[in-house]
């Protein structure tokens, strides 16, 4: 019912920045939460951002000060802004929708040193 699509992934250079987005269908996003998660080669799945429909957010500890999540609910579409990449970063980012445990194909991340 909810299809969620991933762009802005893409090789970088460490230091770097990317902007991901995740455009969401469906009239429930302005309510929802959306996520961030990663998962790397041969690692769990991590939530690494999350925003409510308000505008709350919560990070990872891991990217704290690097990473910024926010939305524009009007276009239904997420974002995370990630600045100061490290080759730790490298991983398939996915978009999800915790109402109803949507999630977008994936993007992938590389961060090259």
């Amino acid at each position: 019912q909810v299809h969620l699509v991933e762009s802005g992934g893409g090789l970088v250079q460490a230091g770097g920045s990317l902007r991901l987005s995740c455009a969401a269908s469906g009239s429930s996003f302005s309510i929802n939460v959306m996520d961030w998660y990663r998962q790397a080669p041969g690692k769990q799945r991590e939530l690494v951002a999350a925003i409510t429909s308000g505008g709350t957010t919560n990070y990872a500890d891991s990217v704290k000060g690097r990473f910024t999540i926010s939305r524009d609910n009007a276009k239904n579409t997420v974002y995370l802004q990630m600045n100061s990449l490290k080759p730790e970063d490298t991983a398939v980012y996915f978009c999800h929708a915790r109402v109803g445990n949507y999630w977008g194909q994936g993007t992938q991340v590389t961060v090259s040193s």
